[in-house]
């Protein structure tokens, strides 16, 4: 593995695996759709909301030159785009 996300911030401040070839990791927190109470309407627009944010975080991510990023730079970007 290249990268790896974590969503949920219980897992954030959980110490992660070691990785085989050292992984770039990120926090790109997400709030829980699972945890909504409320309405089907209100449980559905919680899953709405998560997959968009997933989905333009993702594409965000697709769209970094990975080829000329190194290290920090790389880091800094995929930290940035878990703040978006």
């Amino acid at each position: 593995m290249d990268f790896i996300f974590t969503l949920c911030d219980d897992a954030a401040r959980e110490v992660c695996p070691v990785w085989p070839g050292h992984p770039v990791t990120a926090h790109w927190a997400v709030p829980d759709p699972g945890n909504v109470k409320g309405s089907p309407e209100d449980k559905a627009r919680a899953f709405r909301a998560a997959y968009f944010t997933l989905e333009r975080r993702i594409e965000l991510f697709l769209s970094l030159p990975l080829a000329s990023l190194e290290g920090l730079a790389l880091q800094s970007e995929l930290d940035g785009i878990g703040k978006r």
